[in-house]
């Protein structure tokens, strides 16, 4: 019998400052039983990256998660249906970026792993649009202390985002991070 997902809820107060985003968060994520802590605290980071005030679209984590292979974990559409943001999480493949260049006018990657592998790879192929990817690297050392300080269900905590760094704040717990941009070469 197979494992069944972890529905974790996340109250979140979050500033980014550097596009004057200050909103009240209530997501709901499941972690599929193969869904490492890291690639869900990079989700997570990621959305609150993308959060806007933007009335006209609507920013969505995929339906089945790590069982759709087919969606961007994370995306962004208008309120017509149309793919404005396609966001991966990880290392993907440059094909699954070609993809994603193609359908989405706006492709974001948050990594997790070594980005040295990623721009390599991606510096390499033919992707579509390559040098409009947005890519950025988050340090594994943050991800774990945050994720350390996760309850199992309901999760409150501050997040501020400024300047290519994160501060959040998990029950009295200050946790910060860098948030690298990387570029192709």
């Amino acid at each position: 019998m197979a494992l069944p997902s972890i529905t974790r809820r996340f109250l979140i107060q979050l500033s980014h400052v550097d596009v004057g985003v200050y909103q009240q968060l209530d997501l709901r994520l499941a972690q599929h039983p193969s869904e490492t802590l890291r690639y869900l605290v990079t989700r997570l980071i990621a959305y609150c990256y993308l959060a806007s005030d933007d009335q006209l679209s609507h920013l969505q984590f995929s339906k089945g998660g790590l069982s759709s292979p087919d969606e961007p974990p994370l995306s962004r559409v208008s309120l017509d249906g149309r793919l404005l943001q396609w966001c991966d999480i990880g290392n993907p493949s440059a094909e699954r970026m070609h993809k994603a260049s193609k359908a989405a006018p706006e492709v974001f990657i948050f990594t997790h792993h070594n980005p040295a592998v990623l721009q390599k790879e991606l510096a390499a192929s033919r992707v579509h649009k390559k040098e409009q990817l947005q890519i950025f690297a988050l340090d594994g050392g943050f991800l774990d202390a945050l994720a350390a300080a996760f309850d199992e269900r309901t999760t409150e905590f501050e997040v501020t985002l400024t300047e290519g760094m994160i501060y959040a704040n998990v029950a009295g717990a200050d946790v910060s991070g860098g948030l690298q941009r990387v570029e192709l070469a």
